[in-house]
This record gives structure tokens, sequence and C-alpha cells, in this order.
């Protein structure tokens, strides 16, 4: 019985710190920061995911590649078309063309 309680707690909490309320209005950098870095770094540089930044195989991809990766996901990572609008998605696409640039 208590293994059970335990068990429950541990999936309300696993599935409460998942959860990251992105404000509609949120630029691509900050939603990068909520939702990408655990997989892809903070600088773009990879982990789990594969890197992201300049000289990357993913900066050579057309934006239309990017887009859908994200909104439907791609392997191991999740679809954010739930979570996220297309104007969001944009942003971030926009915010890795801007770092893989360098400005």
């Amino acid at each position: 019985m208590k293994k059970n309680i335990l068990a429950l707690l541990m999936l309300i909490l696993i599935g409460s710190s998942c959860s990251t309320e992105i404000p509609v209005d949120a630029g691509g950098q900050e939603i990068y920061s909520a939702l990408c870095t655990r997989c892809h770094s903070s600088d773009l540089s990879g982990g789990v995911g594969p890197a992201l930044g300049a000289g990357s195989d993913l900066a050579g991809q057309p934006d239309a590649y990017l887009t859908q990766s994200i909104t439907s996901g791609l392997g191991r990572m999740p679809a954010f078309r739930s979570t996220l609008t297309a104007e969001q998605i944009q942003r971030v696409v926009e915010f890795l063309r801007a770092n893989q640039a360098g400005t």
C-alpha cells in the first residue's frame, strides 16, 4: 500500500514538473531555454539531442525541416504541436538561425 502511494506521488511530481507554461508572446530564446536546453544544451552544442549551433548538421537543413521536427517530433524528440503555436515554433527557428549565423 505504501509503495502504491509513493509511486502515485512520484507520477504526480514528474507530470507536474514536465509541464512548462510558455507565454504566448515568449521569444524564441525564452522558449528554447524552457523546452530545448535539457536535450540540446543552452549553447546549442547538443547532448541527448543533436547539436543545433553553427557548423552542426542541422544548421544546413532548411527552415521547413526544423519547423516540421519541432512540430511533429523526430526520433526521440517529442512533438510540440500541442505545446507551442505555429508562431512560437517560428520564433524558435528564428532563434536557432540567428545563433547559427553568430548574431
